[in-house]
């Protein structure tokens, strides 16, 4: 049975000098459970924590709790309380007048205050620390009080904006188990931000994937793990071998030039698609039995199994297997049909059409100019008249990042980054339109560059021609 609604974003909208952080999400929060925020930086995680929160107004849309529009009601007076990366504790206050703050300022009885403190500290396991100066804890510690004072007012939401990141790896792990119990003991919804997957499988009981502002999907951990809706999730949460491939039809794809059984259907016959095969699901069998065949490359002792590079048909694979093969060693790969995970491609014009006029020409010097985006284009080597229609073709090899700061486009948004065994498929967007390329270099997500374009790898045609082609 479905639990009630308690936070509700409905079509929220936010811009940030004039930069779209939230592009019209919606969003159902479930009273007293721990529903993850998850993505990369700059997706707008912590923007919307912060709309639930009261600190930011969304720009469009409505944010309702418990069924009631809560857009213009401030922060103090929603039943949320957040808890800060930095914890925000008042370094010149004990343990226990930092947890009491929130309630002196209620203005409740100094019994009262004292027995709900004391109560809460020993909640998170800090009783008989009341006196303690709060400089004189561990980072762990530091985090129950702040936890404990977003929880003694009684709210029903708490939110935690990154809780665990200054934390040390070993106690970021073990604070992960006992936040997780903690919400379980007191029964509130808890709503968490962070960046981090391991944290997010680990604790929710619902992941919510964010990219550029949008979300890209909603489910349990092992459902967004498992089942990802598209190649940006697979590569997001956990590792995975994303390789293009055809869905030749219904329950069979080909990859590196190999028909796979495989058990999705619906994607037509000979479409592209992304193909995700987990490092755990392959597994190693001799090569004259296999379909699949590489050369391990490198062997990492991980702990629990070892983590191989192989290298198969110039495309390269992760295997994680209990047992090592040598480095050089020829080996076979098999992945049965149900650990095949076949989805739509994230980008569909894989070839960089334009469409456009030709501005300028000169006979003389055999060159080309045109617009693209306002900016003039100059294509050399190629000549059409003034007025002419184009159809130009730009392989993603053609699109290249310029590293002294100057492009024929500048501000590109790197919208998503994705390795796909020989280079990275990288998704840019400029102002009017998006662009694929492809780099051996690993770019920053959410960043803006400058984009140059290697018209020498072009294919240029008049339009009419394309046309006809077509």
């Amino acid at each position: 049975m479905q639990k009630d609604a308690v936070v509700k974003l409905e079509d929220i909208s936010f811009k940030y000098s004039n930069e779209v952080i939230l592009n019209h999400i919606n969003l159902e929060i479930y009273d007293k459970e721990f529903i993850t925020l998850l993505g990369p930086s700059g997706c707008g995680k912590t923007t919307t924590l912060r709309i639930i929160a009261g600190f930011e107004t969304p720009d469009e849309g409505s944010v309702y709790f418990e069924g009631e529009k809560i857009n213009d009601v401030p922060p103090h007076k929603r039943s949320v309380n957040t808890v800060f990366q930095k914890y925000a504790l008042f370094p010149h206050l004990n343990v226990f007048d930092n947890v009491a703050f929130g309630l002196k300022l209620k203005k409740l009885s100094k019994k009262e205050i004292e027995q709900k403190v004391k109560a809460m500290l020993a909640v998170v396991d800090l009783k008989g620390y009341e006196k303690r100066p709060v400089k004189a804890l561990s980072g762990g510690q530091q985090q129950r009080v702040a936890i404990a004072r977003a929880l003694v007012c009684d709210p029903k939401v708490v939110l935690l904006d990154e809780p665990l990141g200054a934390l040390d790896l070993k106690l970021r792990k073990d604070m992960q188990i006992e936040l997780k119990q903690l919400q379980q003991k007191t029964q509130k919804t808890f709503v968490y931000v962070t960046h981090d997957q391991e944290e997010a499988l680990t604790m929710s009981d619902r992941v919510v994937v964010m990219n550029n502002g949008v979300i890209a999907q909603i489910g349990t951990p092992e459902e967004v793990y498992n089942e990802p809706v598209n190649a940006f999730v697979a590569d997001f949460i956990g590792e995975a071998n994303i390789i293009n491939g055809t869905m030749l039809e219904d329950c069979k794809v080909k990859i590196l030039g190999k028909t796979l059984n495989c058990v999705d259907k619906g994607f037509g016959k000979n479409a592209p698609v992304d193909v995700v095969i987990r490092p755990e699901d392959i597994e190693v069998i001799p090569p004259e039995e296999a379909q699949l065949v590489g050369v391990v490359e490198d062997v990492v002792f991980k702990g629990v199994h070892f983590e191989m590079s192989v290298r198969c048909e110039n495309c390269q694979w992760l295997i994680h297997s209990t047992v090592a093969q040598k480095v050089g060693e020829k080996i076979g790969m098999t992945v049965s049909p149900d650990n095949i995970q076949i989805m739509h491609k994230m980008f569909l014009n894989p070839n960089n059409e334009i469409f456009t006029e030709v501005y300028y020409s000169d006979k003389e010097q055999n060159t080309t100019t045109f617009l693209l985006e306002g900016e003039e284009v100059t294509i050399p080597d190629t000549f059409f008249e003034e007025g002419e229609k184009l159809h130009i073709v730009l392989p993603p090899d053609a699109l290249y990042i310029a590293g002294d700061g100057v492009g024929q486009l500048d501000e590109v948004y790197i919208e998503s980054v994705i390795w796909k065994g020989e280079h990275n498929e990288i998704i840019l967007e400029s102002d009017e339109r998006k662009w694929l390329m492809h780099s051996d270099v690993d770019e920053q997500v959410a960043t803006y560059v400058p984009v140059c374009f290697d018209f020498s790898k072009a294919t240029v045609e008049r339009a009419e021609e394309a046309e006809d082609e077509v």
